[in-house]
């Protein structure tokens, strides 16, 4: 990192606009902002997971290791043209995902978010990962944006569906069957 922050204050997003990564400015409430600052809130919320229990070190490990990703990700959204996340990124993704699904009894029926304070902090994390997706998919409809990213974050989502279910089991929680209202 070549510049450190000695004030945390600038004033200069005052007027509504904000730093990009390549010096240029941007409104605030712009496609690329809104992505970038919605993959911040998922990894936010990945945070609290992690601050919930103590989890299993693999799951503790993968969540951390998301965590890079997705400063990674936030990185290359804030820099037009930029490019950090690789097939790579979704192909460990997916081995993560195959790993902790395989011990879990297959579903047959949609669940309720919850299971336990982790699980339940998790399925948060998941709808924000979601969230994320949509808003880079917004970004993408009017700039470019890495197939990569945005297959990362579809990937993590479905991570995120998985690990909550490994911590109900963990927390001793249960899983609740959603019920069709008549």
């Amino acid at each position: 990192m070549g510049n450190r922050l000695t004030k945390i204050y600038t004033r200069t997003g005052d007027d509504g606009s904000t730093g990009l990564g390549d010096g240029t400015r941007a409104p605030k409430e712009c496609a690329r902002v809104e992505a970038y600052g919605t993959v911040d809130e998922a990894n936010s919320a990945i945070g609290v997971v992690l601050a919930i229990a103590t989890l299993p070190a693999a799951l503790n490990q993968c969540l951390t290791e998301v965590q890079h990703d997705l400063f990674d990700l936030g990185g290359e959204l804030c820099i037009p043209g930029h490019r950090i996340i690789t097939d790579a990124y979704v192909e460990r993704l997916e081995a993560e995902l195959d790993g902790f699904n395989e011990n879990l009894p297959p579903l047959k029926d949609f669940i309720l978010p919850g299971g336990g304070p982790a699980a339940a902090a998790c399925h948060v994390a998941r709808a924000v990962c979601r969230r994320a997706e949509r808003r880079c998919w917004a970004l993408a409809r009017v700039e470019e944006v890495s197939p990569g990213a945005l297959k990362y974050l579809n990937r993590l989502s479905d991570l995120l569906f998985v690990i909550a279910r490994v911590l109900a089991r963990h927390e001793q929680g249960s899983e609740t069957i959603w019920r069709r209202t008549r």
